[in-house]
């Protein structure tokens, strides 16, 4: 897929838009374990993944938190840096070689001057986000560890051949023996 194809899936663009858009994005690489983005770190870029899977987390004093694992055809950044110009509270790192199309910071910023109606469409892309964050905070309020389990394998099953188990477990808010326990009741 193709960063056009990217971009038309997450913002309403016209076509001379798009092309204006497109221009801005750089091909970066990045190998297994290595870090797109650090916590701590000052303007963060805005990308989308080609291939691979990205990892975004936290360190705590006691444990690695994984607020969430993207995937091909998805972005990927620290939402709060680009959008507020702060440091970067999570780390982004890949798990998978990876190959994104990376907007910087400073050129995302400066889009309202090339794409007329940018506020417009950027205002689309912080609703997206806004909903699968919702989403994703009333699975963990609603739904019991054997519920998230199911709805990840129905919508992710591809993750478990490619992701470490124990990343799994941590993004869906339980332990890697309650993961590995759910995949066993599952295969039984």
């Amino acid at each position: 897929m193709d960063i056009t194809t990217y971009i038309n899936s997450y913002f309403d663009l016209s076509e001379q838009n798009l092309e204006v858009f497109k221009r801005f994005f750089k091909k970066q690489t990045f190998n297994k374990n290595e870090f797109i983005a650090n916590e701590g770190d000052h303007k963060v870029s805005f990308s989308f993944i080609e291939s691979g899977f990205v990892r975004v987390y936290k360190q705590t004093e006691t444990k690695e938190i994984t607020q969430w694992i993207s995937a091909e055809q998805e972005i990927v950044t620290d939402l709060s840096a680009l959008m507020f110009n702060t440091r970067c509270v999570w780390n982004l790192q890949a798990i998978t070689p990876v190959t994104l199309y990376s907007i910087s910071f400073r050129d995302y910023h400066n889009l309202k001057h090339h794409i007329l109606d940018w506020e417009s469409v950027e205002k689309q892309l912080l609703a997206k986000c806004f909903l699968v964050l919702e989403h994703r905070v009333f699975s963990f309020l609603s739904m019991s560890s054997e519920e998230r389990y199911a709805h990840f394998v129905k919508h992710k099953r591809s993750y478990f051949n490619r992701v470490p188990h124990y990343y799994i477990a941590s993004m869906l808010g339980m332990t890697p023996e309650t993961l590995s326990r759910l995949r066993k009741k599952e295969c039984s």
